[in-house]
C-alpha cells in the first residue's frame, strides 16, 4: 500500500471531567449550531450565551426603530454574529442592500458565510472588513454619495470575542492578555500596559471605565507584565485595600479589563470620528440607532444627537434611552447595561 492509500487514523475528541463541558473548546453542539439546536436551545432557555454565538439585543425595538423597507439602503457598522444584520437584510430586500462592517478578521468570515447560507440576493449584501471610522470611504467605494435610509452601530463587543479566551477579552478562563478586535494590528494589552506610565494608567482607568481606585490600580500594575488574563485579574484583586469586599473586587476587575480594551482598540477615538462623520452619511429622513454599554460610550451619542437635534440637522431623537425589558435581561444578562438612541435626519 502506498503512502497515498494508508488511511488517516480515527483521532477521538478529547474528553471531560463532569457533565458538562467547561473548556470553549470543549463545548462541541455549541460551536456546531447547525448540527446541534436543540442543545442550542437548552443553553438559551438557561439564560446563557451559547459558547462562539452571541444574542442580539433590543432587537425588536432597533427594528420598529429603523423601520426598513424593501429597496432601501442600509449599514450595520458593527457585523459581529449578524443577529441585527440578518433581519436588516430580510427587511430590505427585495432591491435593497446592506452594507456590513466588522473589523474583526476571524468572525466576519463566518458570519458572512451563514448570513449568504440563508439566502439573499448576491447584490443584497456587501461586506468590508474595516472599523466603522472608516464608513464614509466604504460608501465612496460603494457610489452611496447620497448616503442611506438605516444604520445601526452596536458598540458592545460580541460573545464570541469574550468567550473564546484565545482572544484575551476575559479572565473567565485563562488565555493570552490581549484584546485586540483585529489580533493582526496593534498593541495587546501585555504589551501596552508593560509601556503605561502610572499617570497614564490612571487616566485611561478613569476615562475609560470610571474607576475610583484608579490611582491605586496605576501604581500597582503600570510597568507590569502578565502575559495571562487571570495574572492580571489577580494583580488587580492585590492591589485593593484588605477591606474591599469579594463583589467589588470582582466589579473592578472586570472595569480593568474595559478599560484596557477601550484603549486597545482605540475605541473612543473610532468612536469621536464616527460620530463626527454620521450626519453626513445619513439621506433625508434616514433613521440612526446606537446601542452603547458604558457611560463613557453613551454620553458622546447624547452629546451628538442633542446637538445635531438643536441644529434642525435632525428631526426627532429619543430623550430618555431605551433599556432592555426584565424579561430580555432575564433571557440574556448580557443585554444588562446596554442602552439604545435614536435618531432622524431631517
Amino acid at each position: 500500500m502506498s503512502d497515498a492509500e494508508v488511511p488517516t487514523p480515527h483521532r477521538r475528541r478529547p474528553r471531560y471531567s463532569g457533565k458538562n463541558p467547561v473548556r470553549f473548546e470543549d463545548k462541541y453542539k455549541e460551536l456546531n449550531p447547525e448540527l446541534h439546536a436543540e442543545t442550542i436551545a437548552k443553553v438559551r432557555a438557561s439564560g446563557k450565551t451559547p459558547a462562539g454565538q452571541h444574542v442580539p439585543i433590543l432587537l425588536k425595538e432597533i427594528m420598529q426603530i429603523l423601520a426598513p423597507q424593501p429597496g432601501e439602503r442600509a449599514v450595520d457598522c458593527t457585523l459581529g454574529y449578524g443577529g441585527h444584520a440578518s433581519a436588516l437584510l430580510k427587511a430590505v430586500q427585495p432591491g435593497g442592500t446592506l452594507l456590513a462592517l466588522d473589523q474583526d478578521p476571524i468572525e466576519i468570515v463566518r458570519t458572512e458565510a451563514r448570513l449568504r447560507a440563508a439566502g439573499c440576493e448576491e447584490s443584497a449584501l456587501v461586506v468590508k472588513r474595516m472599523n466603522f471610522a472608516g464608513l464614509p470611504r466604504a460608501l465612496a467605494e460603494l457610489e452611496w454619495s447620497g448616503g442611506v435610509d438605516v444604520l445601526l452601530a452596536d458598540l458592545g463587543c460580541s460573545s464570541m470575542q469574550f468567550d473564546n479566551p484565545a482572544r484575551g477579552f476575559s479572565f473567565k478562563h485563562d488565555g493570552p492578555l490581549d484584546m485586540r478586535m483585529n489580533p493582526q494590528r496593534g498593541v495587546a494589552a501585555r504589551d501596552l500596559l508593560q509601556k503605561l506610565s502610572a499617570a497614564k494608567l490612571k487616566m485611561i482607568l478613569e476615562e475609560n471605565a470610571d474607576e475610583r481606585h484608579a490611582a491605586l490600580l496605576a501604581d500597582a500594575l503600570a510597568g507590569t507584565d502578565h502575559a495571562t488574563t487571570r495574572s492580571l485579574a489577580e494583580a488587580v484583586r492585590r492591589a485593593l485595600p484588605h477591606r474591599t469586599n469579594e463583589e467589588e473586587r470582582e466589579i473592578t476587575v472586570r472595569r480593568v479589563f474595559q478599560a484596557l480594551r477601550i484603549a486597545v482598540n482605540e475605541e473612543f477615538t473610532a468612536l469621536d470620528t464616527f460620530l463626527h462623520q454620521l450626519t453626513n452619511c445619513l439621506r433625508p429622513g434616514g433613521r440612526v440607532a446606537i446601542l452603547t454599554f458604558h457611560s463613557g460610550e453613551d454620553r458622546r451619542v447624547k452629546h451628538l444627537f442633542r446637538d445635531a437635534l438643536r441644529g434642525g440637522i435632525f428631526t426627532s431623537a429619543n430623550d430618555e434611552v431605551i433599556r432592555p425589558s426584565s424579561q430580555e435581561t432575564r433571557d440574556n444578562p448580557r443585554a444588562t447595561p446596554a442602552k439604545l438612541r435614536w435618531a432622524v435626519k431631517a
